[in-house]
């Protein structure tokens, strides 16, 4: 990534990493879930949608969480 780039998102990275950053802990993942949802209702299944990917990112940052903190529930 170039300087450039890094100059657009330094200024705003302040802001945006208090909703989108590595989850650390259940509030984390509460926080992360109920932007999803948000993100859910705004975005649908509209893949051409300006926030579609930071949806995909929150996802998978929810997803990472739950795989290493959430054990599965198994059928006997």
């Amino acid at each position: 990534m170039s300087a450039v780039y890094l100059d657009q998102i330094t200024p705003v990275w302040n802001n945006f990493s208090k909703f989108v950053h590595v989850l650390h802990n259940e509030q984390d993942y509460e926080q992360a879930v109920e932007l999803l949802d948000s993100l859910i209702d705004v975005v649908g299944e509209n893949e051409n949608h300006p926030l579609a990917s930071l949806m995909e990112l929150v996802g998978v940052l929810i997803e990472q969480y739950e795989d290493a903190h959430i054990p599965e529930i198994t059928k006997s």
